[in-house]
């Protein structure tokens, strides 16, 4: 017996006779396999059904929370606080270290289940033939050999070479992405080089069968079936970090230097004037406590959280929090055609009758729509045509636009509806007397009826197929007011036609009749002899149509910077009409093209290709990786199973909700609504909770910044025996001060022109050396004011019992933060211009925070504060306004330098949008 081990997932089927697969795969046309073969064979290949990895476990995903740098650091410090009795800090700390791991755990715990989903697409039934008998059995039971059958309606249950088939079709844009069924046939194909969506003689899993019926030999079962190899891609693509997750991960390493080189500055010094070890150990507490943000993951959380709300009530989920920003950052899109840029519901868009031009307008299955015609032109007798349309079809469409059969036929029961015409009352009315049915082999279909022509019942042949074949099969043609000429007198006419419908991307079928009085009995008996001699009556083009939103959102992705591309597995020249339509950039390719480029020689090239055709799911994976390593972030849209890889390989994959299960699990975000448009929407919030992020993280690090310095400064100078404030004055700033601005910056309305920017520059970090002087800056200013509040401040300083400059220089930071989260939730624009009064509202709350702090007696006990006179409070709040004041000062003096050295706006839309859609 031949073994047809994993390496016969290489294996050319297609380039093979039947027979010989046949024989290849130890087989029998008609008897199929033996039992023993089967159990044989099973031992060898396991079951037809897709493996699946196992989910991480939540205490695996708990403890990489907890190695995360910013927790051990938290850790490390929790367990001093113990050893020194410093409980309280202790616990606090510890709390925070639960939340962030808790909180962390809940984003990543969810069921990587896209190989899964692929699983349970498995057909759960299908005909074998076995031990020489037809038998139904589960799907999984299958195996390389097995001979199955198929008809309309079948889920293809293994991927297969065909035997023999009767008008079979089938609709693989599940797989491939092509959007019309794809004609079926056994013959061999010459060559093996021949794309998946081309293998007309092959049966793949997880499609379905739209007409005709065949047999086919399973060739491959399992992970060894094209549905095998995508889910085999998409374990082996590792779910990468989101940039913030990168660049958050880098500021922790910057922070987790300035910490332990000043927690280390501070021992040495204390080590050096001969402190004893616990006041060393507290002091070296305090300094990581001022220096780590503690409440850094805590609060992004929270914002990313704010973030997904939103884009779910935009109609946009996404899975893990991370990806809101990533959005922010995208600057490449790689969208798929077929039911995400498309409606996946092919429509009549063009029709040539009796060698006039009309336009269809409607969209989809809705049967709403008008033809349309030059004016002056009298209003045609479309009767003709209607028989056609209606009863060289089989497709049914429902009134909500329920499609049964063939979906290029339910454009033709579409077009009828617009005639006029009911299909349904038209089959029953006039029944078919004989029928030629489509094959792939001749291209054509015809039915023969008794119709109602010109005020008399006649015996009529009605003709549909291919516009080369019924033309070759035509003497006579129709012009206007049915005027019958010979062919050849208006054969350049049609063909230019032809011609000029097929270069705009659409599919094209025509339409002839043969009249048969007397002729009936013959007809019936050899009905193919009678396929000639015809009159030619029109052509129509078929298209799967854009969303309508679909242009606005391309002119609106080009106005932001961000570059558009269509990947599909329709032919290029559609590929190219449709891109054309949406206004994408220059360039177009098709698969076989791309897949004879080098990487290098594509990364060059990609700046002009921005419609690929007939590509694979390979391809798609490919493109995505090439575009990542030359810096974009990537957006990659998609409803099918052939989209998932590559949906898992994009920073941010983005699946339809009406798509593939699999392909929704495999994404990092699903669209409920199928919106292209709101993928843009999306993008706009990303932009804005970046914004926030940045905006956030610029006040947490000015304030750090400003802990360490007065930590350090009190440390060498031996201010208040190098004890500035307390852990827990500390641990309650970042937990009831800060908490409040971080709010007002999260609810700040975005900038208007947020959308007419370019995507930032992943490879610019948040801890960018300008950021970083900012923040520095700012965090001198509000340590300088704080340290020179202390030093004025009346009264003794002491560790050891509360004292007013310690309190002041707590209040003065409190309000300065307050202050502070004010002013900067917006850079460089003003913090002081409206919205405004809600911001207030929000920060009075830390403000009377403050006054408790200080007043209140359980808590000076727990703070070591003291309580302060009027004037005292009046001190602290001048002394406050000086941060606000300085803030606003030179965010002004930044603006004017930007004004005055800003080139002078651009006359011309820029290159990347079309001008005409401009405006």
């Amino acid at each position: 017996m031949v073994s047809t081990e994993p390496t016969q997932a290489q294996t050319a089927w297609h380039a093979q006779d039947a027979d010989a697969v046949v024989s290849a795969l130890a087989s029998d046309r008609q008897a199929g396999l033996t039992t023993g073969e089967v159990d044989e064979r099973r031992r060898r290949h396991g079951p037809n059904e897709i493996a699946s990895e196992p989910p991480p476990s939540t205490w695996s995903i708990a403890l990489l929370q907890l190695k995360d740098p910013m927790n051990l650091m938290l850790v490390a410090v929790a367990v001093v606080s113990i050893v020194i009795g410093e409980i309280p800090t202790a616990i606090v700390v510890a709390v925070l270290v639960g939340l962030n791991i808790v909180l962390g755990t809940r984003q990543e715990v969810k069921a990587r289940a896209s190989v899964d989903a692929l699983a349970k697409m498995q057909t759960p039934q299908a005909r074998v033939v076995r031990d020489g008998a037809l038998t139904q059995l589960d799907a999984t039971e299958l195996v390389p050999g097995d001979v199955v059958q198929l008809e309309a309606g079948d889920i293809v249950p293994a991927d297969g070479r065909l035997l023999t088939t009767a008008t079979l079709e089938t609709q693989e844009a599940a797989l491939t992405g092509e959007s019309a069924p794809v004609a079926k046939d056994p013959q061999t194909l010459g060559t093996i080089d021949v794309s998946l969506g081309d293998r007309s003689n092959m049966g793949f899993q997880n499609t379905s069968v739209t007409r005709g019926t065949a047999t086919m030999v399973v060739t491959e079962t399992g992970m060894h079936t094209q549905m095998g190899q995508i889910a085999s891609m998409l374990s082996a693509v590792a779910p990468s970090k989101s940039p913030l997750q990168r660049e958050l991960d880098s500021l922790t390493k910057v922070l987790g230097v300035i910490a332990w080189t000043s927690v280390a500055i501070i021992v040495i010094i204390g080590v050096i004037r001969g402190q004893d070890v616990t006041t060393l150990l507290l002091l070296g507490i305090s300094m990581g406590v001022s220096a780590i943000p503690t409440g850094l993951p805590t609060f992004v959380q929270a914002m990313l959280a704010y973030g997904a709300r939103q884009l779910a009530d935009a109609k946009a989920i996404v899975k893990n929090l991370t990806d809101v920003e990533t959005l922010g950052a995208t600057s490449v899109i790689n969208s798929d055609k077929t039911g995400t840029l498309t409606m996946n519901q092919m429509t009549v868009r063009s029709l040539y009758f009796h060698c006039r031009w009309y336009t269809v307008d409607g969209e989809g299955y809705a049967k709403s729509g008008k033809i349309t015609h030059v004016a002056g032109e009298a209003v045609p007798d479309f009767t003709l045509l209607a028989y056609g349309l209606c009863l060289d079809s089989d497709a049914t469409v429902s009134g909500t636009g329920e499609v049964v059969g063939d979906p290029t036929e339910a454009a033709l029961v579409v077009l009828a509806a617009k005639i006029g015409v009911d299909a349904p009352l038209t089959r029953r009315t006039y029944p078919r007397v004989a029928a030629v049915p489509f094959d792939s082999a001749y291209k054509f279909m015809a039915t023969f009826h008794h119709l109602e022509v010109d005020g008399r019942t006649q015996f009529v042949e009605l003709v549909k197929g291919g516009p080369d074949v019924v033309l070759a099969r035509c003497t006579t043609a129709f012009r206007p007011g049915r005027q019958e000429v010979p062919l050849d007198e208006v054969r350049e006419e049609l063909t230019a036609a032809n011609r000029t419908m097929s270069e705009k991307g659409l599919r094209v079928l025509a339409f002839a009749v043969r009249r048969l009085d007397g002729q009936e009995e013959a007809a019936v008996a050899d009905p193919m002899s009678y396929v000639a001699d015809l009159t030619f009556v029109g052509m129509v083009g078929i298209i799967d149509p854009l969303r309508p939103e679909a242009i606005e959102s391309v002119r609106t992705a080009h106005e932001a910077g961000i570059d558009v591309r269509m990947i599909t597995g329709d032919h290029a020249i559609t590929a190219s009409a449709i891109g054309a339509e949406l206004g994408l950039g220059p360039g177009a390719i098709g698969g076989a093209e791309l897949q004879a480029m080098t990487d290098e020689e594509l990364s060059a090239a990609l700046p002009h290709l921005h419609v690929f055709g007939r590509v694979t799911p390979q391809d798609k994976l490919r493109l995505a990786d090439i575009m990542q390593k030359n810096g974009a972030v990537v957006a990659m849209t998609g409803d099918a199973v052939n989209d998932a890889a590559a949906l898992k390989k994009a920073d941010i994959g983005v699946a339809m909700g009406s798509g593939s299960e699999v392909t929704k699990q495999a994404g990092k975000m699903v669209l409920t609504d199928d919106n292209f448009g709101t993928l843009i929407t999306a993008i706009r919030l990303g932009r804005n909770i970046y914004d926030k992020i940045v905006s956030y993280i610029r006040y947490q690090m000015s304030k750090l910044f400003s802990l360490v310095l007065l930590f350090l400064v009190a440390s060498i100078f031996d201010i208040n025996d190098g004890v500035a404030l307390t852990p827990l004055m500390v641990l309650f700033q970042h937990f009831f001060i800060t908490l409040f601005p971080v709010a007002v910056i999260m609810l700040d309305p975005p900038a208007p022109d947020l959308m007419n920017k370019p995507p930032r520059d992943p490879q610019m970090p948040i801890a960018n050396r300008r950021a970083f002087v900012q923040w520095l800056a700012y965090g001198v200013l509000q340590f300088a004011v704080t340290l020179a509040a202390m030093l004025l401040a009346p009264g003794e300083m002491s560790t050891t019992e509360a004292n007013v400059p310690m309190t002041t220089a707590f209040v003065v930071l409190s309000f300065g933060s307050i202050l502070a989260g004010l002013v900067m939730r917006r850079d460089p624009e003003s913090g002081l211009t409206p919205p405004i009064l809600g911001a207030l509202k929000i920060l009075s709350i830390p403000t009377i925070v403050t006054v408790f702090a200080v007043e209140a007696g359980f808590l000076q006990d727990l703070l070591m504060t003291t309580s302060l006179t009027g004037g005292q409070w009046l001190a602290c709040l001048g002394w406050s306004l000086i941060i606000p004041i300085v803030v606003e000062a030179e965010k002004a003096f930044r603006r004017r330098r930007h004004l005055h050295s800003a080139p002078p706006a651009p006359m011309t839309a820029p290159a990347a949008v079309d001008p005409q859609r401009a405006r």
